[in-house]
Order: structure tokens, then sequence, then C-alpha cells
């Protein structure tokens, strides 16, 4: 995965999230970190979809722990 595709996601994470893009590594945490309810990671997970053109199972929800979940789970999609 390039490194523009990983700053898009971890942009549009920090968008979502209402913080600054430097606040946020691989290892942030969505709910610990960024304080993301289950309502919150869904809205992201959203935006990501539209974003991305992709489709994240319901069931593939409780992986998405951390923004390199969000990146690894793109990445292996595209």
């Amino acid at each position: 995965m390039s490194e523009a595709l990983k700053d898009k996601i971890i942009k549009l994470i920090a968008d979502q999230a209402g913080v600054p893009v430097e606040d946020i590594d691989g290892e942030t945490s969505l709910q610990g970190d960024l304080e993301l309810d289950s309502l919150d990671i869904m809205d992201l997970l959203l935006v990501l979809e539209e974003e991305f053109d992709i489709q994240i199972p319901d069931e593939e929800l409780s992986k998405i722990q951390t923004v390199n979940d969000v990146i690894n789970y793109i990445g292996k999609l595209e």
C-alpha cells in the first residue's frame, strides 16, 4: 500500500475523530485513544466505504480496533 493511501486513511480518521493528524499513528486505538464509541466507528466506516468504494461487513467491525487495522483491511481490498 502506498504512503499516500495510508496518509489519506489517517486524514479521514483524524477528521472523523476531530483530532490533529499528528496525534494519530498506526497503533492508535479507535476506542481507547480516539474515544470513538460504536456509533462513531460505524460513521467512520461509512465514510471509508464511500471514499474507497468498498463494503465492510458488520462481522468485520469487531476486528477493527486500531488505525493499522483499518489500513490493513482497506489494503486487502484495494
